[in-house]
């Protein structure tokens, strides 16, 4: 009797352990199908930017690179001024991030951690802003920017960007922040500190992931912004996202000077994203825990 109940929980710990197996295989097999599936436009981006130009335009494309080649940056170097393109997109997002993250800490506290009237409006109101497409905006935006006189200037579509960034900065925050309990402030306090110091010695640490994790996609959001950077600056302000349209002309589309353009354009974000790695996997963690 012993001996058959022994080998039924036996079989039964078996067949679990091959029911485990079967579902993390399919897990992982999802998991590489996703990476497939984003990776294979960054793996395109770079096979045609190191391909010669006239294998580029092919109709029977190769998937592997059949010769590689660096004329393409050279030509992308070449067609139009670069550097400046780019030292004004790292301006502009550097500057719409330190603003945003700032304002965006403050706004995302108070709503977190007092109780105001009129603070459910301010958060439906934070959502709703996120919800309006760019382009309904554009019109207004122009006005506005034309009577401040700011159009065509880098401080005007900095403002510009930030009403978009901020709103998704302060809802991100804000998430991270609640899940902080209030009651290591209050400890703080209790031993002496002030309620700006409890922040600064207790809340803020741990906020930090939060903040870089934050920080790098309103950085990324600034940096690929196209349509308001086409529409409110000229070709002598233009940033590095319109820089790319000088690839297509009334003869056509260069597209392996592009596809090198957009790599070199890349570069900025892949540097940032390696100094911050860390922080920005506790970050993403972090606002899934509660505290």
């Amino acid at each position: 009797m012993n001996s058959m109940s022994g080998m039924s929980g036996t079989s039964a710990i078996a067949t679990g352990g091959r029911r485990g197996s079967g579902s993390r295989l399919g897990w992982n097999l999802l998991g590489l199908l996703v990476f497939v599936v984003a990776g294979f436009p960054v793996y395109w981006m770079l096979n045609t930017a190191f391909k010669p130009a006239k294998d580029a335009i092919d109709p029977d494309p190769s998937l592997l690179p059949t010769g590689l080649t660096l004329s393409n940056f050279s030509r992308a170097l070449d067609i139009a001024d670069f550097w400046g393109p780019v030292g004004r997109s790292l301006v502009v997002s550097l500057s719409v991030v330190a603003i945003g993250i700032v304002v965006g800490m403050l706004a995302a506290l108070a709503i977190s951690r007092f109780a105001f009237r009129g603070r459910k409006i301010v958060i439906v109101g934070i959502l709703a802003v996120q919800m309006v497409p760019l382009v309904a905006m554009i019109i207004p935006v122009f006005l506005l920017l034309n009577d401040l006189k700011q159009y065509d200037k880098l401080t005007g579509i900095i403002i510009t960007y930030l009403t978009f960034i901020l709103p998704f900065t302060v809802w991100t925050l804000r998430g991270f922040i609640v899940n902080i309990p209030k009651e290591l402030e209050e400890a703080a306090m209790v031993d002496g500190c002030s309620r700006t110091g409890a922040f600064i010695r207790v809340v803020f640490p741990l906020l930090a992931p939060g903040m870089v994790a934050t920080s790098v996609y309103g950085f990324i959001q600034a940096w690929n912004e196209y349509l308001y950077a086409l529409m409110l600056l000229s070709q002598e302000h233009q940033t590095a996202t319109v820089w790319l349209g000088n690839f297509t002309t009334k003869h056509g589309t260069e597209y392996a000077p592009m596809m090198a353009g957009a790599t070199m354009m890349a570069v900025p974000i892949v540097v940032l994203f390696l100094f911050v790695q860390r922080k920005m996997a506790a970050g993403l963690t972090a606002g899934a825990v509660k505290g």
